[in-house]
C-alpha cells in the first residue's frame, strides 16, 4: 500500500514535478492517513499527462489515471452518462466471477455504486483471506449528479448512494485494503453532505493554473503552434504571467486558434485576451473593470486619494503588511462610488474584477457560482474585487427561510473569503453602499474591511458651482469661474456628481435647442430644479457616511 501512489521512474527528459495539490493525494494515501478524497474547484480544465518522454493535454481523468494511480492493478471510472468503465486493469478484474456471470457495466447511479461496492469488497475478502492483494481504485466525475446535495432527506436513493460512497472510505474492511477512490465536482456545495463532511475523506482543491503552469502549457504548444507564439520565443514566461487566472483549456484554445489563422499573439493584446478568456472562463459572473482615468479624475477629496495612493506605493514596493483588506466606499446615492473605483483601477494598474449576478435559484448553485469566482481572483495574483450595492448583494448571518437560506450562505462563504489573512496584499476587497448600515457588522470590522471611505455631497455653493462648471465645460459649455448674486441664489447644495451631471446634460440640451447662451441655459436650467433625492433621505445618508468613516480626515469640515 505505501508504494501505490509511489511517483513514476523518470523518463528522459525529466518530466515536470507533480502540481502540490497532486502531491497533497499521494502523502495522504501513502502515509495511510485517508483513501477517499474529494476533487474540486478547476476540474473540467486540461492537465499535463504523461506519454512516455513527452506530456499530452488531457482531462483530470486521464491524469488520474497514468500518473497517481500507475501502480494501481484496476481503475475502474464512473459517471451517469457512460456508466462505469474499466481504465486499467482489465485482465485482473476479469477475474472476479460476478463479472464472469454477467458482463453488463451498470449506468445508474445506484446501480453502480452498489456494484462498485461489491467488487471492493470481493478484492478486499481476497486480501483478508491471504490470497493477492489487488490494488483497486475509483474515479467518479460528475459526482454531484449520483449523490446531488438536496433539501432534506427526500429520496432515499440519493441517500443510499451517499451512504455506500461514504463506506468506501469509513468501511474498515474497503479501506485497510488498497481501495482509494475519487469523488470529482466542481463546487463541493453541489454535493450531498454525507459525502461532503465525510470525515475520512479529504478535500482536496485543484486550483487554476498558475504562471508556471501555463507556461510549461504553452512550451508544450510551441511545438504544434510556433507561428502563434513566435513573438515570445525564448520567453514564454511573459505572456504566461500575463495570462495568469485563465484556464489551461481556454490557452490553449487560444493559442490553436491563433496558429490556425496565422496570427501570432502579440505583447499588445495580451491583456485584452486574458479578459476575454476569464469572463467566459467564470461564466457571466465577473466582468473586468477597465478604465483610462486616474485618482486624478476625482474632484477633491485629497485626504482620500493621499491615502490610496499611499496603498499603491506599497503594492508596487511588495510591503503589504500594511495594506487594507478591503475597503468600504459609502454615500448618498449619486457621489460617484462606481466612479471613484474606476479611478482607483485606472491609477493601480491591476486587475478589477466586478461581481455580477452570482445568485440563483437552484440548490447549491449560487454557493457554486461564488466558489467558482473565488478561484479566479485568487489566480489571478493582485486584483481588487468590487461588490457594487454591497447591502444587497452580500447577504445576512440570519436572512430568514424566505430564500431558503441562500443569503446565510452566501454571507458566511464571503465572510471567511474576505477575512483569508494569506490573500493579503493579493486581493483587495471594494464594497460600495449608499446604505453601509445593512450590511453586516462582522462584513465591515477591521481584518475584512480596514479602510471605510465616505462619499459626500457638495456642501456650499461655490462647492456645487465648480462641479456644474467642470461638467458643462466637458460638452463645451464655458461658464463664468464665479457666478453673480443672482445665480448664486439659484445654486443648489448637497449637490451629487450625479445630479450636477443631470443638470449639465439639461443645460446642453437647452443650449442647443433654444439657442441660449450657456450662462442663460444653465440658468434656466436651475430654476426649474428639483432635487432627485429628497432632503430627508440625502440627510439620512450623509449621516451614515460620515458615522461610517474609518478616518475622521475623510470627513470634510461642513460635514464633522
Amino acid at each position: 500500500m505505501t508504494d501505490a501512489i509511489a511517483p513514476r521512474q523518470p523518463a528522459t527528459p525529466p518530466r515536470p514535478p507533480r502540481p502540490a495539490w497532486a502531491e497533497e493525494i499521494a502523502l495522504g494515501y501513502e502515509s495511510g492517513s485517508c483513501s477517499q478524497f474529494i476533487l474540486h474547484g478547476n476540474v473540467a480544465d486540461r492537465f499535463g499527462v504523461p506519454k512516455g518522454a513527452t506530456v499530452e493535454s488531457g482531462t483530470l481523468v486521464d491524469y488520474l489515471v497514468s500518473s497517481l494511480l500507475s501502480r494501481f492493478d484496476v481503475v475502474l471510472t464512473y459517471d451517469v452518462g457512460n456508466g462505469v468503465r474499466v481504465a486499467k486493469g482489465g485482465a485482473a478484474f476479469e477475474n472476479w466471477p460476478h463479472w464472469k456471470q454477467d458482463q453488463n457495466l451498470p449506468k445508474q447511479p445506484r446501480a453502480a455504486v452498489e456494484w462498485l461496492t461489491h467488487y471492493a469488497r470481493y478484492t478486499a475478502n481476497l486480501a483478508q483471506l491471504g490470497q493477492k492483494t489487488v490494488q483497486v481504485a475509483y474515479v467518479v466525475s460528475g459526482v454531484q449528479l449520483v449523490a446531488p446535495a438536496t433539501q432534506g432527506w427526500s429520496s432515499a436513493d440519493i441517500a443510499a448512494v451517499a451512504v455506500l460512497m461514504r463506506d468506501w472510505a469509513s468501511d474498515g474492511l474497503l479501506s485497510a485494503h488498497s481501495l482509494a477512490t475519487f469523488l470529482v465536482t466542481e463546487a463541493l456545495s453541489d454535493l450531498h453532505q454525507l459525502v461532503a463532511t465525510n470525515p475520512r475523506a479529504r478535500v482536496v482543491q485543484v486550483p487554476l493554473p498558475d504562471a508556471t503552469a501555463i507556461e510549461g502549457a504553452l512550451r508544450e504548444l510551441t511545438r504544434a503552434c510556433p507561428l502563434a507564439l513566435a513573438p515570445f520565443a525564448g520567453d514564454l514566461a511573459r505572456p504566461a504571467r500575463a495570462l495568469a487566472g485563465a484556464t489551461l483549456a481556454s490557452v490553449d484554445s487560444l493559442v490553436r486558434t491563433r496558429q490556425h489563422r496565422s496570427e501570432p499573439i502579440t505583447e499588445r493584446d495580451l491583456g485584452d485576451v486574458k479578459k476575454r478568456l476569464i469572463e467566459a472562463d467564470a461564466g457571466g459572473l465577473i466582468e473586468f473593470i477597465e478604465s483610462k482615468k486616474t485618482l486624478d479624475d476625482l474632484a477633491g477629496m485629497e485626504r482620500v486619494k493621499a491615502w490610496l495612493r499611499q496603498d499603491l506605493a506599497l503594492w508596487r514596493k511588495d510591503d503589504l503588511q500594511a495594506l487594507p483588506m478591503g475597503y468600504l466606499i459609502c454615500g448618498p446615492v449619486g457621489t460617484g462610488k462606481t466612479y471613484t473605483v474606476e479611478c482607483l483601477a485606472g491609477e493601480a494598474g491591476v486587475p478589477v474584477v466586478k461581481l455580477k449576478n452570482f445568485r440563483d435559484k437552484w440548490v447549491g448553485s449560487t454557493e457554486g457560482n461564488l466558489e467558482k469566482i473565488f478561484r479566479l481572483v485568487r489566480a489571478l495574483g493582485r486584483c481588487y474585487v468590487f461588490v457594487d450595492e454591497a447591502d444587497q448583494s452580500l447577504g445576512k448571518r440570519d436572512a430568514g427561510g424566505n430564500d431558503g437560506g441562500i443569503g446565510g450562505r452566501v454571507y458566511a462563504m464571503l465572510a471567511q473569503e474576505m477575512s483569508e489573512t494569506k490573500n493579503r496584499g493579493k486581493v483587495v476587497w471594494i464594497l460600495a453602499s449608499s446604505r453601509p448600515d445593512l450590511i453586516e457588522v462582522d462584513l465591515k470590522r477591521p481584518g475584512r474591511v480596514d479602510v471605510k471611505i465616505p462619499l459626500l455631497p457638495t456642501a456650499t455653493a461655490d462647492e456645487s458651482w465648480a462641479l456644474i462648471r467642470s461638467l458643462c465645460k466637458r460638452r463645451g459649455l464655458v461658464l463664468p469661474e464665479t457666478p453673480t448674486t443672482e445665480q448664486r441664489i439659484l445654486i443648489p447644495i448637497w449637490l451629487t456628481p450625479g445630479a450636477a451631471e443631470a443638470l449639465a446634460v439639461k443645460a446642453y440640451r437647452v443650449h442647443r435647442v433654444e439657442q441660449l447662451e450657456p450662462i442663460a441655459a444653465l440658468e434656466a436650467c436651475l430654476k426649474d430644479w428639483r432635487p432627485p433625492v429628497p432632503k430627508d433621505v440625502m440627510q439620512f445618508q450623509i449621516g451614515l457616511a460620515v458615522n461610517e468613516a474609518s478616518d475622521a480626515a475623510f470627513v470634510p469640515e461642513a460635514f464633522r
